[in-house]
């Protein structure tokens, strides 16, 4: 009682909005309007993949609908469309959307601007659709349910309500979060009967009620247990597989077998993410992902594995489609889920496309793991359009959220352990096109470096350096080369490579002092993307080769060339120090 007393209180259990990590019960946090029934689908696809992993016969240990409630407002969100038409092709059977069909929303009435026929739209996607015209008849929803539970498609069932039933503003958007005054509290207590004006009232029938569905839920954990007690019996590898995934461990040498890459060779950081995920998933029976149709560009298939489809749930290679908000809602939802380790792909320029669904990925403490592939101007002939410059810095300014940008093979492997490692943040692979050379020393440095965001990648020749070179990602090797043609003129300089701010900063101050000295002001910060964020790195008195406009159609290499990312210009801005 005095939880629903504190509503929208400081530290409170009920703040204005749901929040999964927060108040016992709430399954997931749905503020941003749609991400919900996202997320919806994502539980949905969780729930049939494992039950076609784990279920035997006569054990049905991973059996249950989903179950989403939603309303107007949800339904003329795009990240909505883009999951229900998923869901539909995808059959989802055991998804059930309860839609308050109420006709307002926030500003006013919905024939504003929403005036579409949602039912007919659904039955488009490939849902049943069933009215219940009568939001206040109980039985008439129970049946509703009852019939969606039959259905080989998932239902939307549409419940026509008069939002703020009983009050004076009743059927107007006066109700939509205001509260109503207590003269009209009192009289919506005489239009439900209610025996007390007393204020936070529950009356002794609901409390009947609410304690005999207390008693039921634990009669069902209890049969479960009992019944997944007889399956550990029956089939103790099955279940103690079960048991880890659910448990936010690894199974034991989960790490065991990764690529390691030598000096001397050359791929794409795309690739030698492929090439670390075929590892992976032959040791993490529950790791399972997919992309926005670019598999091929983001190399996120897993080989050998087949795919998730209607016919096929136990597949682990998922096509979201051309729907990229719609598959990182879809990825929160399977890690909510619980039971799976889930990642998803797309062009790193996109994710201004699911940005709001990666901050939710953040706020819900969720591992999930984005495969972000063409990560810089180096994309070339595509263009602006599809080369990321803004993208890093502001992802970087995101809270409780990883983003890698690996220089090489040694460290895209070392990224990947660090994302598969994560029990609640999310991780950022920002992954390049062109290939990257292996750097001397990652092999032995990666691990540690990686771990804790920036290292000395190339140390100076003598005892301290007169000045650093400060990168990432395609940059560090290009960094090296400077560091080189430096040291032929008589400047010792150290290469530092920072693959993630974030995990530098939470380092200590001794360990950041080691990377970077105070001492040495003649710093320079290399990376292909927007200079925000890299004056805290190179300090007052740094310089910052980066790029503060959009990029250009042309070949990778020209691009790169036309915009000063080279060895010589490197060399004759750390000129200018002098």
């Amino acid at each position: 009682m005095n939880d629903l007393k504190n509503f929208r209180q400081l530290n409170s259990l009920t703040p204005g909005h749901p929040e999964v990590n927060h108040t016992d019960g709430v399954e997931a946090t749905t503020g941003p309007l749609g991400q919900g029934i996202a997320m919806a689908v994502g539980m949905a696809m969780a729930e049939t993949h494992l039950a076609a992993k784990y279920n035997r016969e006569c054990f049905p240990i991973v059996d249950h609908y989903t179950y989403a409630l939603c309303g107007d407002g949800d339904l003329m969100e795009g990240v909505s469309q883009e999951a229900a038409s998923l869901a539909g092709h995808l059959k989802l059977n055991k998804l059930i959307v309860l839609y308050d069909s109420n006709d307002i929303s926030l500003d006013g009435p919905t024939s504003k601007a929403f005036t579409e026929n949602v039912g007919k739209r659904f039955e488009a996607y490939g849902w049943e659709h069933i009215l219940v015209k009568d939001g206040n008849n109980l039985d008439e929803i129970f049946d509703a349910i009852e019939k969606s539970k039959i259905s080989d498609k998932p239902t939307l069932i549409e419940v026509k309500t008069i939002i703020g039933f009983g009050s004076k503003n009743q059927g107007t958007s006066k109700v939509h979060g205001s509260p109503l005054g207590q003269e009209d509290v009192n009289s919506v207590k005489d239009f439900y009967d209610v025996e007390s004006k007393e204020p936070f009232f529950i009356s002794n029938k609901i409390k009947i009620h609410i304690l005999k569905e207390m008693e039921k839920g634990i009669e069902m954990e209890e049969n479960w247990n009992s019944l997944f007690k007889k399956y550990k019996e029956e089939y103790p590898d099955l279940a103690k597989e079960y048991e880890i995934a659910h448990s936010d461990k690894l199974p034991q040498n989960w790490d065991a077998n990764l690529p390691s890459y030598n000096f001397g060779e050359s791929s794409a950081s795309r690739v030698t993410s492929s090439e670390t995920l075929q590892k992976l998933s032959s040791n993490i029976p529950f790791l399972w992902g997919g992309s926005a149709d670019l598999s091929a560009s983001n190399n996120t298939m897993i080989l050998g594995e087949s795919d998730y489809a209607p016919d096929n749930y136990s597949g682990k290679n998922i096509w979201f489609g051309v729907r990229e908000f719609a598959m990182a809602s879809i990825m929160n939802g399977i890690q909510l889920h619980g039971g799976s380790r889930i990642y998803g792909g797309t062009f790193f320029v996109f994710v201004d496309y699911l940005r709001a669904a990666i901050r939710l990925s953040a706020l819900q403490k969720l591992p999930v793991i984005y495969v972000l592939t063409h990560d810089s101007i180096a994309v070339g002939e595509d263009g602006p359009t599809h080369e990321p410059v803004e993208q890093l810095a502001s992802l970087r300014s995101m809270p409780n959220l990883n983003v890698i940008r690996p220089a090489d093979g040694n460290e895209t492997v070392e990224a990947w352990k660090i994302a598969l490692n994560s029990s609640e943040t999310p991780t950022v692979l920002a992954l390049s096109r062109q290939n990257l050379p292996v750097i001397e020393g990652t092999k032995e440095k990666a691990r540690m470096g990686v771990s804790k965001g920036a290292y000395v990648v190339s140390p100076q020749k003598g005892s301290k350096p007169e000045g650093i070179l400060i990168a990432s990602g395609s940059e560090v090797n290009l960094a090296i080369n400077a560091q080189k043609e430096l040291l032929l003129d008589g400047k010792d300089v150290s290469v530092v490579s920072v693959p993630c701010f974030r995990l530098f900063y939470n380092q200590s101050d001794d360990y950041k002092e080691s990377v970077l000295p105070e001492n040495v002001k003649n710093r320079i910060s290399i990376e292909m993307g927007s200079s925000f964020g890299w004056k805290e790195l190179v300090g007052d008195k740094g310089k910052v080769l980066s790029i503060d406009r959009f990029g250009m159609s042309a070949p990778g290499n020209e691009i790169i060339e036309e915009y000063g990312f080279t060895v010589e210009n490197i060399v004759n801005i750390y000129n200018l120090f002098n």
